[in-house]
This record gives C-alpha cells, structure tokens and sequence, in this order.
C-alpha cells in the first residue's frame, strides 16, 4: 500500500512537471484563484468578469484591452478533466435574462479556462505573430480556505479555539455549555457522535448567518457529497482523557482524518498551484452585521494569508512547479450599493482590514492590491434633497419584491480606525452611527454589441491580477 501511493506520487509529479514545461515554454497560463466568504460574489465576479473580457467594451483600465492587443478571447475545454466546469453559460443567462436573477452560489471547486490571443506590443509586435495566453480561473468556497489553518492544530489546540469563540456569537453558549457536558471518556457511541455534530453545525451556521467569518471546518457548511460521512461527524471538547474507543479518541481521529483527506488534497490539487489570488470580501455586510462582525472578519482575513504561499514567481521556479502567489487582490464587493462619493472611503475599510495579511505578502515578496468594486453594477446614482440638504443616493430593484428603491445607507466614517477601533473594543453597537444596507436584485440589462455588463472598477481589477501578463 505504501509502495502504490509513492508511486501514485511519484506519477503524479512527473505528470505535473510535463504540464508545468508545457506551460512556461510553449502555451503560457495563468491559474487565477477566486474566494470569498459566503455572499461575497464569487459566482458573479467570475461570470462578468469572463463576459467583459469576451466583449471588452467596458474594459477600458485593460491595457491590453485599451491598445487593441487582445485579438480575441474564447472559452476552451479545462485542462483538468476530474474538476466540475464552472457554468458560465447558465449563470451569465441569469445575469442577462430579461427578468434576471442572481445564479446559485458556489458550493465546491470549479474551473474555467479563457483562451486571449494577444497581439504582441512595441518593437516585438511587427516581428512575431500573435501568441495565445491560457487564464485558468479556479473558483473554491472561502470556507474551504480557512481550513487550510487547522493544518497546522491538534484536535486539542481546535477544540479550545473553537470552543472559545463560541461566547460571543449567536447560539455559541448553548452549543458550548452541551459540549461541556460531554463525556468525552465516555465509550464511542454513533448516536451521541451525530447528535453532537449536528449541534455544532447549528451554531456554525447561526454564526455564520449573523455575519461571523471564521466558521471551521467549512465543509460542515458546505459538505457536498461528503455529507453525512464519519469524516464530517465530530466536535470540538474540552481537554479530558482520550482511552481508546473512547468519544474523544474517535473525534481526534475523524479530525486527523478530515485534515489528511479533505484538507490536504485540496491544498495540493488546487490551491498550491494558483498564480495569483483575489480575494472577495462583503465588508458592507460585515458592517452591517455591527463591530463584533468587522473584528472576526478583520482576524480572518489576516489568519487567511497564513494559507497562501506568497512570493515572487521566477521563470526557472514555474518550469520546475514551485509556484508561488505573487499577486493577491483584496476586493471589497457591492461598491454599487453606496455613491461612488463613498468608494475611497471603502476602499480605506478594505485596506485597514487587511493591513496584516497585506503586510505579510509583501514582506514575502508578492504584490497586493486593495480596491472596492462591483463585477455587476445593479444600482443607478441620483442626489434627492431630503431635509433641506442634498442627499446622495442607489437606486436599484429590491431583491424582495422587486419594486423600485432609493437608499442611503449612512455615511461610512473618513477614517477606518474609527471602525475599527470599536470592532477590537468588542463594541456591542456602533456609537452614534448606523449602517444599513439594502439586497439589490441585479438590473435588467441593455447591452450593445462589444459591450460587456456594466461593472464598476473591474478592469482596474483585471489589469491588477492579469495585465503584466498579457
């Protein structure tokens, strides 16, 4: 058994090192990485984001787009054939349809790949023809990137850090006090072992629907067809004894298990081997949810980067498979449900929010970036005087109903250490302000031909994460 999985090793290796020279010499690619928390707009980032790069008329922050060297994009059968293709036709037709529709969320790993031939630039242009640039996009749940943490815990150092988040957060103490009172010395009972998974499930998911970010094992959200299994039926419990055949032993098992065959496996047929990273983030939804939301998703964000292998890319390093992320973009998502007066602000959010990862990349030698955008612009700006004052507003199609609506959802603060500050204070409630933001439904949609759909700040994005490479 050992001997077959060297070997299964061993030609997997030599598989991935022929692929590896095939793509730095002859047909370059570029594996982009797309995550987000759930709600952040993984599924439309990547729909409009393939649209705009097929009709590039809305991409003028695209250099290559800008000068005219993308002669034309096209989507190619993926390399991998064991990875679901992410549907593009049928979200894009949601996005598109004349009563649109937000398409289903992502709910496990899917891959697309768009084919750019490109027209050389300068001096080269008139010598050599056009070359083809291969951009394979990876789309995984954020929840499954957490997980890459606990790579580094015991079930013990899990349990005690699961257990101590439970005291702030919505059904945590209950969930907490019943896990408590386990006997964890007890003999492994399947029953009681399904009752208490199920329990900690229900608060990941309570906690997660309050706003919380960092809600692991993230396949306890999002199990697929791995729902129900052994390797998904545990809980974290205070330190005790753990005989064999006992309730601990078999929970630090199943999570040693879940670890070396969920975990793992994703790390190394995915994640290690991306180019570059953006990563998608609802701050305003964070804010909305209220201080104690923004503190949990400012930590998680830094605990985020101690998943990435960031650094600089060298030619020699990508013919020999030590890939490294050497760009990663920071992107706080629905910039169109505030004024474009208030982006810098968000922006400045985004940017304190992750000044430790940031700060961690860059010592590693990657570039990063923080911006606010909107991959599907579904709001129209106006200013309303209300009060004897101007007011700026969105306007957009409620998700809820669908009537017409204009809203101002407060005026985010100048600087973010006002926010923040209140989020590491432990805050119950903002002081003095109120944040409140509307769900938008996407608008319906008149494109002229060339025209991708309307986005705000996506081609700085794109030039960001693709541009010095085509």
């Amino acid at each position: 058994m050992v001997l077959g999985r060297l070997a299964d090793e061993v030609t997997r290796g030599i598989e991935g090192l022929g692929q590896t020279v095939n793509d730095t010499l002859f047909d370059p690619t570029l594996r982009l990485g797309v995550t987000g928390l759930s709600r952040a707009g993984k599924t439309v980032f990547i729909t409009s984001l393939v649209a705009n790069l097929i009709d590039r008329g809305r991409m003028p922050q695209l250099a290559a787009a800008a000068d005219g060297r993308i002669l034309t994009a096209f989507l190619q059968p993926q390399p991998d054939d064991t990875v679901p293709r992410f549907d593009y036709e049928s979200h894009h037709a949601a996005l598109t349809a004349p009563d649109p529709h937000w398409p289903e969320s992502t709910r496990a790993v899917s891959q697309l790949r768009l084919s750019l031939r490109l027209r050389p630039g300068g001096l080269l242009g008139g010598v050599t023809g056009p070359r083809t640039v291969h951009l394979d996009i990876v789309d995984y749940p954020g929840e499954w990137l957490l997980d890459l943490g606990l790579l580094g815990k015991s079930y013990d150092q899990w349990s005690a850090d699961a257990l101590a988040r439970m005291d702030d957060r919505p059904g945590g103490p209950a969930a907490r006090d019943a896990l408590a009172a386990a006997d964890g010395a007890a003999r492994l009972d399947e029953g009681t072992a399904q009752r208490f998974a199920q329990g900690f499930t229900g608060y990941l998911r309570a906690a997660r629907a309050a706003g919380f970010s960092d809600c692991t094992p993230g396949r306890f959200l999002l199990p697929g067809e791995m729902e129900g299994s052994p390797v998904l039926t545990f809980a974290p419990l205070p330190p005790g004894p753990a005989r064999r055949g006992s309730l601990r032993a078999e929970f630090a098992r199943r999570y040693d298990a879940y670890k070396s065959r969920v975990v793992q496996p994703f790390f190394r047929d995915h994640f290690a081997r991306l180019d570059r990273q953006i990563v998608l983030v609802d701050a305003l939804g964070a804010i909305h949810d209220g201080p104690r939301a923004v503190e949990d998703l400012r930590r998680t964000m830094a605990d985020t980067l101690g998943a990435f292998r960031p650094g600089a890319n060298s030619w020699l390093g990508r013919l020999l498979g030590a890939r490294r992320v050497d760009r990663i973009l920071f992107a706080a998502t629905k910039a169109d449900h505030l004024h474009h007066s208030q982006h810098g602000k968000l922006t400045a959010i985004m940017a304190a929010l992750v000044k430790d990862a940031r700060a961690r990349a860059d010592f590693a030698g990657a570039k990063t970036e923080a911006m606010s955008i909107a991959a599907l612009r579904a709001t129209v700006e106006e200013t309303r005087d209300h009060d004897g004052r101007s007011l700026d507003v969105v306007r957009g199609r409620l998700l809820d109903g669908g009537r017409q609506a204009a809203f101002h959802p407060g005026d985010l603060p100048e600087d973010p250490g006002a926010l923040l500050s209140a989020a590491r204070d432990g805050s119950p409630a903002w002081l003095g302000d109120d944040y409140a933001f509307m769900h938008f439904a996407p608008a319906r949609l008149t494109l002229r031909p060339g025209e991708g759909p309307p986005h705000i700040r996506l081609d700085r994005a794109a030039q960001f994460l693709l541009g010095d490479r085509l």
